[in-house]
């Protein structure tokens, strides 16, 4: 009899405890140095011992839980604000997501000329290797500049940013998926006088399917580290977290940029739960 398996989720919860046991002791080791310099500076605080001042500071190392409770209310309430973080996370989801569909069919082609052609991998593959070690935040303001130019804004070059970072592990996830297929499995269709159409929609694609999962689940996190760049990059755009943590750095808020930073993870949590959602719809024999 077959059983429904549950996930377990006892090992992130544990994780999850020892990181909250750690993070005070953490926070006052960052912090009461800095709590000390500034008592011994003469600066105005009201409390008057380093380790007391540790959980108080204005721009701390690392903030105290307290500090990061009101930071999540500030950045969260109204909702609807321009300054809240739901519609802006929801603004950077949707370039991620954007971004990650232009990358599957970037993706794809690649990938089916490296399978069909040993020329085309050979002549590509090391220049599609070359692209991903340019540095993102040097190359999204030249993409914006030169996309601007030809009337390319909102949020398509965001998109196109996301979708350069995220091609990459696409395009060699289903390459390998590609070529997964048993070599007697080929031969079989070939065998049965199959196009080359033919072994690829009813062999190399099926068997690429938990490979192209896989990669989504790298891509969609990389797509998501592109969106953010793009969206600090991007002069006169008011949406996405991107855009927050400039505009919060720029005013040297330490507690809003690590609540920014933490609403990110969250986000890229979710959008990989998002895939993986998918993945058990879509491939259910697989459970």
């Amino acid at each position: 009899m077959t059983r429904l398996r549950s996930p377990n989720l006892l090992p992130m919860l544990v994780v999850a405890l020892v990181v909250v046991a750690l993070y005070y002791p953490l926070m006052l080791l960052a912090n009461v140095p800095v709590a000390q310099r500034a008592l011994e500076s003469g600066a105005a605080l009201e409390c008057k011992t380093a380790l007391a001042c540790a959980s108080q500071l204005r721009s701390p190392v690392l903030p105290s839980p307290q500090q990061l409770l009101q930071g999540f209310r500030n950045l969260t309430f109204p909702l609807t604000a321009p300054t809240s973080i739901l519609p802006n996370a929801w603004a950077t989801a949707g370039n991620t997501l954007l971004g990650l569909l232009l990358a599957t069919v970037v993706g794809f082609f690649f990938a089916i000329g490296i399978v069909a052609s040993r020329a085309f991998e050979r002549s590509l593959l090391p220049w599609v290797v070359a692209s991903q070690t340019v540095p993102v935040i040097a190359l999204a303001p030249m993409l914006v500049v030169v996309l601007g130019q030809y009337g390319v804004q909102g949020a398509l070059p965001k998109a196109i940013i996301a979708a350069f970072v995220a091609f990459f592990p696409i395009t060699i996830g289903v390459a390998k998926g590609l070529r997964s297929p048993d070599p007697l499995a080929l031969d079989l269709m070939k065998t049965y006088n199959a196009t080359q159409s033919q072994t690829y929609l009813k062999l190399r694609f099926p068997a690429s399917v938990p490979y192209l999962f896989t990669a989504f689940k790298v891509a969609v996190t990389a797509a998501l580290i592109g969106a953010i760049v793009a969206e600090i990059s991007t002069v006169g755009f008011q949406q996405g977290l991107g855009r927050m943590l400039f505009e919060n750095s720029r005013a040297s808020d330490v507690v809003s940029i690590w609540v920014i930073m933490i609403s990110s993870a969250i986000l890229g949590i979710l959008l990989v739960a998002l895939v993986g959602w998918v993945e058990r719809r879509v491939t259910p024999w697989r459970r």
